[in-house]
């Protein structure tokens, strides 16, 4: 074991093992694994959900997200939450989540739903309290508040670590701009127009 362990530590820079072959740290998923003798309640716990987000932002939504960075007993289990606050007219931006099939319960307020199908159809709805929807697995899809008051919506994810691309941030904020030429011609217009959007980010 200690061998497979120095082995592991030369590719990955991590050890499973240490080579006196006691257990030393796992490692799974990128987040390291509590020796169980000292796992405790507040591994498996968060608490906040009740609090209403921020709301105060050029989109007016607010998300707190419940993943594994969160809860480290989340880890493999393969599941995640997230509380997302709307003030009227407020959006949840087109964006995907990579690793993770997404149900949504409102609580408060009229949402409207979609998402975009792998052969271009938007598919929409609108929700009201005690309503659910599915937004399957990478697909692109938002909600906005079209209520006067606010809205609160929790979702369920099927991944301790969903990761979410927020689409306009994406294409138009990235760290190393995409080249104007290449978004021009994806988007059928001018550069003028896409270096005003780029500002924006």
């Amino acid at each position: 074991m200690a061998s497979y362990s120095v082995l592991l530590f030369r590719l990955t820079g991590r050890y499973l093992f240490s080579p006196s072959s006691t257990l030393f740290a796992v490692f799974l998923c990128g987040f390291p694994c509590k020796n169980p003798k000292n796992v405790t309640g507040d591994d498996f716990f968060f608490s906040g959900l009740d609090i209403p987000g921020n709301t105060s932002n050029t989109l007016g939504s607010s998300i707190i997200i419940v993943d594994v960075k969160v809860i480290l007993g989340l880890n493999l289990l393969g599941i995640s939450l997230e509380r997302i606050d709307f003030a009227p007219g407020g959006v949840n931006p087109p964006h995907i989540h990579p690793r993770a099939t997404e149900i949504l319960l409102v609580l408060e307020g009229t949402l409207l739903v979609g998402f975009i199908t792998s052969n271009n159809k938007l598919i929409v709805k609108v929700l009201v309290k005690g309503d659910v929807f599915v937004f399957p697995k990478g697909l692109i899809h938002f909600q906005i508040n079209i209520s006067v008051s606010v809205a609160i919506a929790i979702t369920a994810l099927n991944s301790e670590k969903p990761g979410s691309i927020v689409i306009g941030d994406s294409i138009f904020g990235s760290h190393l701009p995409i080249p104007v030429d290449v978004l021009t011609k994806a988007f059928n217009v001018d550069a003028d127009i896409i270096e005003k959007i780029q500002s924006k980010f």
